[in-house]
């Protein structure tokens, strides 16, 4: 809806909407920029500490990905007006939790009664104008890593539905309460920011619905290896058992078209490729020669990373998954 409205011409936005990046970048000198982002939804699980340490990582995630240090946030809270308000102390300070593991500073927020939970944070991030990972920088010849594995999607929905085991819960919910932090100090080292072309976070959109953002930002095409793309515990089983949340069935309609899959790739496989992920990991464009190196360094800082594609001449179709 942002694209139908009339266009803002303002030299110091050196990343807007135009190109369905994670977060905005303005520059306010020649050495700083601001990183901002929003983000917040319903509850994913059922105990609300861990909803507020959730919301809070997701929110973080955007101003990672654009390789930016998050400053403050403001927390957006909706809760209902007869509401236990022990539940909401309980969120907010989940979300503190994750934010002073950041070094982010809540600084204020804004709640409304609604009858539905929602909670989230506004964050802002500084970053040097010069040094931005946008998710329009990848070249022919980098190669794709992923950092968390994928399926929050399908376990939240059987969770939802009350059949969800328990270790199921447990690896998604150690997945979405993992900051990328760690991911994100990695590949914008030194050792590693000259070669790190571009990046993105894997959220609603699901890989395929991330990746074709980037194909499309960068005008290259990608080649996604299902087989080295990996799976939560439990969430294939999920897939199987038809927790499919309504965000999956939207990111095929919206990405499926731009994208080739292998005669008899297994559905619940083509089915994880588009989940919809909430607190998902960063997914980088590197130039080929550094991406063992940055996998090593990723794993050695905890950071279960994985070498997932590569990054080609843009050509038809723009995805191509490989089996």
């Amino acid at each position: 809806m942002l694209g139908k409205l009339a266009r803002q011409h303002d030299p110091n936005v050196l990343v807007g909407f135009d190109k369905a990046d994670d977060a905005g970048v303005y520059k306010i000198s020649a050495e700083t920029a601001l990183v901002q982002t929003i983000d917040f939804f319903t509850p994913v699980v059922d105990d609300p500490y861990t909803f507020g340490q959730i919301a809070a990582v997701n929110a973080l995630s955007d101003v990672y990905a654009m390789g930016g240090r998050p400053m403050s946030a403001l927390a957006m809270v909706c809760f209902p007006e007869k509401g236990d308000l022990a539940i909401l102390e309980q969120i907010l300070a989940g979300g503190l939790s994750k934010m002073v593991e950041a070094g982010c500073t809540v600084i204020g927020g804004h709640s409304i009664r609604d009858p539905e939970i929602k909670f989230g944070y506004a964050v802002t991030g500084s970053i040097h104008p010069d040094r931005v990972l946008a998710n329009s920088g990848a070249k022919a010849g980098d190669a794709l890593i992923l950092t968390k594995a994928l399926g929050t999607g399908v376990i939240s929905t059987g969770i939802k539905r009350g059949e969800a085991k328990p270790e199921w819960i447990e690896a998604a919910t150690r997945s979405m309460t993992m900051l990328n932090k760690a991911a994100a100090e990695v590949i914008t080292s030194p050792r590693f920011q000259p070669s790190v072309h571009a990046a993105t976070d894997i959220t609603g959109f699901g890989l395929i619905g991330h990746a074709r953002e980037m194909a499309l930002a960068s005008n290259v095409s990608l080649r996604i290896d299902a087989g080295n793309v990996a799976a939560l515990e439990g969430a294939l089983e999920c897939i199987r058992s038809g927790f499919i949340p309504g965000g999956l069935n939207s990111n095929i309609e919206f990405a499926a078209c731009e994208a080739e899959f292998p005669p008899g790739i297994p559905d619940e496989v083509y089915k994880l490729l588009f989940d919809p992920q909430t607190a998902g990991g960063l997914f980088v464009s590197i130039a080929a020669s550094d991406a063992d190196s940055l996998v090593s360094a990723l794993k050695e800082n905890g950071v279960a990373a994985v070498r997932v594609g590569e990054v080609v001449d843009k050509t038809k179709p723009l995805i191509a998954v490989l089996i």
